[in-house]
């Protein structure tokens, strides 16, 4: 098991982040309020040079940085990438993040990478090639890392725990954080028709570290049911806000951040949305 002391790391304030996008690099400098910190997708600056990385190190000098993983494919049959791992070990050497996290989910199969990030059956055999990909990325990289909860379609028959059960199996057994995407627990209860309160009460609170919002589009299954996608590619919806609110009341303030990855909007519009999230952060008792 990863063994946190063995490393000084920075840490996430409990206020709101947003998504870095590079189109915004000069409204943020400007104004970047009530924004306290930045989070990126590591695989974008795995490169060796250029202006990513030039203004990646600028922002960090000025704002607590969270990197995520989007490509690393933590749920695979297949054994971790070892070129990936040695990329992304370097870029979190030197740039020394306050958090850094990946998703239980799978990408790839074979040679093939599939651009989506795809749902596991929750059952032992998963349980034991998840921790031991989480036991080897922690020491890899030589730090704790943060598991995100995926969004779901769709239910496994094989299935043999509920997705909380599985999560806090995974932290006991290796030490890890979790990543609490608010969003996905909505999107995710809606199309499985459970109750997302619920699973917010039943989650191991104590261990998140970072709480991610973002937007997802309506849709219908064959049936005519509703069927949500998780987009990015909007702004909060208001049950989505109403469950956040929720959260923040059971687990108190968190570092919470706003994805906003498809048709990106104007810096104002984003920020309004990190406003919403600080309102509700500084209203809940520390």
């Amino acid at each position: 098991m990863f063994d946190a002391t063995t490393r000084h790391l920075q840490h996430l304030p409990n206020r709101s982040g947003v998504g870095y996008k590079p189109q915004h690099f000069n409204a943020i400098l400007e104004n970047p309020t009530p924004v306290e910190w930045l989070e990126i997708h590591a695989e974008n600056y795995m490169g060796d040079g250029g202006r990513p990385l030039a203004q990646l190190r600028h922002l960090a000098e000025k704002f607590p940085i969270s990197v995520h993983g989007v490509g690393l494919s933590i749920g695979a049959e297949a054994p971790l990438d070892v070129n990936h791992l040695a990329r992304l070990k370097h870029l979190l050497d030197w740039l020394n993040p306050a958090s850094f996290s990946e998703h239980l989910a799978w990408s790839t199969h074979d040679s093939h990478f599939l651009n989506d990030l795809l749902p596991l059956p929750y059952t032992k055999t998963t349980l034991s090639r998840v921790t031991d990909h989480v036991n080897q990325l922690q020491d890899v990289v030589g730090r704790k890392i943060l598991l995100e909860n995926p969004s779901t379609y769709l239910e496994f028959t094989e299935t043999q725990m509920g997705e909380v059960e599985f999560l806090t199996q995974i932290v006991e057994r290796t030490g890890c954080g979790l990543l609490l995407d608010v969003n996905n627990v909505f999107v995710s209860a809606i199309n499985q028709q459970t109750d997302p309160t619920s699973y917010i009460n039943s989650f191991p609170m104590s261990h998140v570290g970072e709480i991610h919002l973002g937007g997802h589009d309506e849709d219908q299954d064959e049936q005519g049911a509703a069927l949500l996608i998780d987009s990015h590619g909007r702004a909060v919806v208001d049950p989505v806000w109403a469950l956040y609110a929720h959260t923040i009341s059971v687990a108190g303030p968190k570092p919470t951040l706003i994805e906003w990855d498809n048709d990106i909007p104007e810096w104002p519009i984003l920020a309004a949305e990190a406003a919403r999230a600080e309102t509700i952060l500084t209203a809940s008792p520390a």
